[in-house]
């Protein structure tokens, strides 16, 4: 179940039932195992989740798994661009596909960059490039540039490995900051593995970046560290990122983490935001009740987008729409009717609050 091949599958003896704990709106993946080992999808669930790695994974939702308001608002009618590059790789060889998403109208002048891991799947899946244009429509956040690099081998560029820096700077800012856009800052943004060579990246050279964003952060890995039977460790290897930024808090950079609780790496991922706090940086930490997936990621986004790009000077009422005054009186209305079911206040006792809380600026 969601730790896929990271734990024991647990045993189903005899018919007798599973009894697990969840937490409330959780979206819980799961197989079955056969005799030999091998997972298979439960026949009897069409139900599938959103994880690209392996066509067996089914679901099941603890009530209902909660959506962000940004995913419900009608997509934008005015619509970024995208800019698709390939190239022959130099520092890790094959063939190498960017997307790079500038927002609508965008003629020249700096703007902030992120340079996005597993790219193709935050363009297709993620919809990363989409969900900023909903809110920049929506006057919730100001444009940037979203940069989605595909990887060759992952598990090779993204384990820790200081090529990928070379990488970046040699083959991918050369296309992209010049002839397409004008940097006025750079960030880094990835999901597990594409999480820890994000802020590993970012951390460790603070003039080229300032930002970096993690989701469910592959943090247990430590450089060189590999499986008794090959493969990097990701089970392991120990919290080495998280020491090193203790030793050498990386003051440049504003760092947004989140992370399932149904996944091996809640834990590092909780302490690793720990450490931000001790140290005073600036940062958001979010968890989601959800596994190593692109249902926990999808729904993250939306707080990391906002906190590296919200709008907090738009304008006097920026984003107040049609849309979000609906939600705000939708809102109002149901603390009424908590009121009026908890009692000990008049009717006009309410109504002056609900007045005073209406007219109170957003």
């Amino acid at each position: 179940m969601t730790d896929w091949r990271k734990r024991d599958p647990i045993p189903v003896e005899g018919g007798a039932p599973i009894v697990l704990t969840l937490p409330r709106g959780a979206w819980v993946e799961y197989a079955w195992v056969d005799a030999a080992g091998e997972a298979f999808a439960d026949p009897d669930n069409d139900q599938k989740s959103l994880n690209p790695w392996w066509p067996y994974p089914r679901a099941v939702v603890v009530g209902d798994y909660a959506r962000h308001r940004l995913w419900t608002l009608p997509d934008a009618t005015r619509r970024g661009t995208a800019h698709r590059l390939t190239w022959d790789g130099g520092v890790f060889p094959g063939k190498r596909r960017a997307i790079v998403h500038t927002p609508h109208g965008y003629a020249g002048g700096p703007l902030p960059v992120y340079y996005v891991q597993d790219g193709v799947a935050f363009y297709r899946t993620g919809r990363l490039g989409e969900l900023l244009d909903r809110a920049v429509e929506a006057g919730l956040a100001t444009g940037a540039a979203f940069v989605f690099v595909e990887p060759v081998d992952r598990n090779e560029e993204y384990y820790l490995n200081d090529r990928y820096l070379d990488f970046l700077t040699a083959e991918v800012f050369p296309q992209v900051e010049g002839p397409l856009l004008q940097a006025s800052e750079r960030g880094l943004w990835g999901a597990s593995l594409g999480g820890l060579i994000s802020l590993y990246t970012a951390s460790r050279h603070p003039d080229l970046f300032t930002r970096a964003v993690s989701h469910s952060g592959a943090f247990i890995a430590r450089p060189g560290a590999v499986r008794p039977e090959g493969g990097i460790d990701t089970t392991t290897a120990g919290e080495w990122l998280r020491e090193q930024l203790e030793a050498q808090p990386p003051r440049h950079l504003r760092v947004s983490l989140d992370t399932g609780v149904l996944e091996w790496l809640t834990g590092p991922n909780r302490r690793m935001a720990a450490a931000l706090a001790d140290l005073g940086l600036p940062h958001q930490y979010r968890e989601y009740p959800s596994g190593h997936n692109w249902i926990t990621w999808r729904e993250a986004l939306p707080e990391a987008l906002l906190f590296m790009q919200g709008c907090e000077a738009c304008g006097p009422g920026a984003g107040v729409t049609e849309d979000r005054g609906q939600q705000l009186r939708q809102d109002v209305q149901a603390a009424v009717r908590d009121l009026r079911r908890e009692g000990g206040l008049t009717e006009e006792e309410i109504a002056r609050l609900v007045h005073e809380e209406l007219e109170r600026p957003l």
